[in-house]
Parts: C-alpha cells; structure tokens; sequence
C-alpha cells in the first residue's frame, strides 16, 4: 500500500496536480503547491460540492466570511483557551515533536536525544493588525471557518429572513500552527474547508442530523467514491467534544489505513450562545408564529477539500494490463475529470492537420475544458492524458481531411468511435450529461 502512494506521489508532480511548496528553495514542510491540472481537479470537487449542497437546495445560502476576524471571536470560541497540542522539543537536535505521536515520552524518535517537557501550545497562527505589534493588535488566522458563519447569523436573518430550517455553506482557506506527520496533502498547516452550518429547531436536531449524514454518504458514491473504501464512523460518547450531541466521521481507506475526510456534528446551541454572551447581542431567533425566541441547534457537516482531493485520487488511481505494458489512468467521475476532452494531431509535421485540430479544440474550449497537444506520438500522447483522467481524445488523422470525421477515444474502455468533426461537441455533451452528477 505504501508503493501506491509513492505512485500517486510521483503521478501528482509529474503531471501537475501536486507540486511542493516552494521547490526552488527546498520546499517548506507539509506546503503544497496546485498546479495546472490539480487546481481544476479541486475548482471541480468545489464546483460539485457547491452544487449540491446550495444550488440543488431551497433551504441552502451561500457566503464567504474574511480570514482574519475580532479577535474576540475566538475567545467566545474557547479556541484562544483550548486550543492546543502538547509538545516536547528535542534537547540535541532542537525538532520538536507533538506527544500524542511520541511512543517513548523520554527519548526523540530522530536523534534518540533527551525530551523536554510536555508544553502546551496553540495551534493558531498570531500576527498584528496594523503597523504596531503589541497586545492590542494581535489577530489571529482563522483556524475554521465556521465562526465567520456564527457571527454572520443575524445579519443573515436581517438581509434575507430565512425559516428555520435552513443552512449556510462556505468554503474557504484555515489554518492551524500544527506539527504535522505528513502523509502528502492529508494534513498541513494551510487547508481549505467546505463547511455548512444548518439551523434548526432543538426538537427537530436529531432527524435533520440524521438526514445530513444520509446526504453527505451520498454526494462521496454520486461522485464514483467506491463504497467499500468509504465508512460513517458515529462518535462513543466519550470522544464528544463538550459541545456536542453527536458526531459522525466520514473516514477513507487510504493507504496508510482509515483517517477522516469530513466531521458531521449536532452542536446544539453552544456556538450562538458563546457569541452572544461575549458580544453582547441578541442572536435568537424569532419565530413570528409562536412568538418565541431561542436559540437554533446547529448540524454541522465540516469537510477538508485537500483531504477529499487526495481520497478522489487515491480511488481513481488504476492499472490494468494492455497488450505488452501496463496502462496507468485516473478513473476520475466526469464532473471531477480536470479535463473533459484532448485534440491530438495523428501527424504534426502536417499543417493541415494541425490547423483542423487546433480550430476543433478551441471550438470545443467555449464548452468544455480542452487541451491540445502534438508533443509526442499518439500512443504516448493516449497514456499521458489517461494518467490525468481525460475522458475523451481526439485524433484528427489524414483521414480526417477527407470524410471530415475524427476519432474519438473513452478512456475507460479505450472504445474508439468515429464521429463528423460537426457533431464532436453534441456527442460530448451528451456523454457528459449522461452521468453528470
């Protein structure tokens, strides 16, 4: 298993999904840089999770909520007094190390150099608002951004005066000051989430909770998740946070064994209580019908887009024998695959050619997301767009200029069909739209 991360690791950089941050420079731990394919492979899993969860609602609004908030907001959060992991430094090489992860307490696992003792330190990061750094200007970077949607709850109402119940969706950078154990992409300091925050009445809590859990399984399989390697893991009561009613972990098989993807937690009320008590402000909700304020009970499905990425990746990855060789290819779903279709020139020393294959792609290009390219022969060219999960290649052959059809090629089941040059983007469209989710 650890031989197919190394594949994936390699395929990432090789391709440009994955780059590490900073390369030039010898990177910066646990940073990592999207390249061309994977920053549309990640637009995509937003496009998809957006989609879902907003516009296929009624009960659905989106927002997007600043990075750096009053610092007031995190201590009504209780992330300023509890948020933090502790940790020992190594007295002969200096690392330091998180002790949850230390197996023996005394000794460091690089160096085998005496430990310190455990400290407590907060995982947020601290900088200054202004051009003067003291007390009263420390803000912090958010390490969640559900808190941007917490505080927003009564201008929301104010602006668009929503029934309960009803849900607010983001998706946005956070950032936590952890000492990471890598695993590629699956935890670093800098991450994007894809967060909800549904409101609903106490009463009703348990089945709206309920109801997300059913959802949340469902958007993973409509995208092609394999349900063996994806499980809803509820929390005993002793892993509950403080807060909490009940949580269930969306976890993934990858090759290092199962780890989480995506928390789904009935809050209660916590949250709107903590910021009205240090803000001062009504934040209940009134029912015109009962006449009544309360506070809302709160369902929260928070998952990491960096995290789901690596998961959709790692179930794509496929190999199957072809002929004399092995045929690598990302068997992404077609609303994920970062590209739709690829024009490839069977020759391209001959300029006609050439010219009808870029005219058709760029013709394509207004529809779907295309590629052209005539950097190697079409068996290799064939190979390299399967490794990024191109659903359809294009060849434009001698043939081409003369019945005016071009091959098209699926990259599941390598059928090659040949369609007029005229019909390529119906023909696209309608394969698309057959399993769009």
């Amino acid at each position: 298993m650890a031989d197919l991360m190394e594949k994936i690791v390699s395929l990432c950089k090789r391709r440009g999904f994955i780059f590490p941050g900073s390369d030039i420079y010898g990177g910066l731990a646990n940073s990592w840089d999207y390249g061309p394919y994977g920053v549309e492979l990640k637009n995509n899993i937003k496009r998809a999770w957006w989609k879902a969860n907003v516009y296929l609602r009624n009960d659905m609004l989106g927002m997007d909520a600043a990075i750096l908030m009053h610092p007031k907001t995190w201590e009504a959060s209780g992330h300023v007094e509890n948020f933090f992991d502790l940790k020992a430094d190594c007295k002969g090489c200096h690392k330091r190390f998180k002790v949850a992860d230390l197996k023996d307490r005394k000794k460091c696992p690089e160096c085998g150099g005496e430990l310190t003792e455990a400290r407590q330190f907060n995982l947020m990061f601290k900088t200054h608002s202004g051009p003067v750094e003291d007390a009263s200007t420390v803000v912090y970077l958010r390490p969640e951004t559900a808190q941007g949607m917490f505080v927003n709850f009564p201008n929301i109402l104010d602006s668009r005066h929503p029934k309960l119940p009803f849900g607010l969706a983001q998706i946005g950078k956070s950032f936590r000051n952890e000492i990471t154990p890598g695993n590629f992409t699956f935890r670093t300091r800098e991450f994007e989430q894809m967060e909800i925050e549904y409101f609903c009445r106490p009463e009703e809590s348990e089945k709206v909770y309920e109801e997300w859990v059913a959802a949340r399984k469902q958007w993973y399989l409509d995208l092609g998740m394999h349900p063996e390697h994806i499980r809803f893991r509820a929390h005993e009561k002793d892993e509950l946070a403080h807060y909490a009613r009940a949580c269930t972990d969306v976890e993934y098989a990858f090759p290092w064994g199962w780890s989480e993807l995506e928390g789904i937690a009935n809050r209660t009320d916590f949250d709107l209580k903590q910021h009205a008590q240090h803000s001062g402000k009504d934040l209940r909700y009134f029912d015109e019908v009962k006449k009544e304020r309360f506070y809302p009970y709160i369902i929260e499905p928070s998952g990491g887009v960096d995290r789901c990425l690596l998961a959709f990746l790692v179930d794509a990855y496929t190999e199957e024998p072809v002929k004399e060789e092995v045929r690598a290819l990302l068997k992404l779903h077609k609303d994920l695959a970062p590209i739709k279709a690829a024009v490839l020139p069977l020759l391209k020393n001959r300029p006609e050619l050439v010219e009808t294959a870029k005219k058709l792609a760029w013709d394509l290009k207004k529809s779907f997301v295309t590629v052209y390219d005539d950097t190697a022969a079409i068996g290799k060219l064939y190979r390299r767009q399967d490794e990024v999960g191109t659903l359809y290649c294009i060849t434009v052959d001698v043939q081409s200029l003369e019945d005016k059809q071009v091959t098209v090629r699926d990259r599941d089941s390598m059928q090659q069909e040949r369609i007029s040059i005229d019909k390529v983007k119906d023909y696209l469209t309608d394969k698309l739209n057959e399993t769009a989710g």
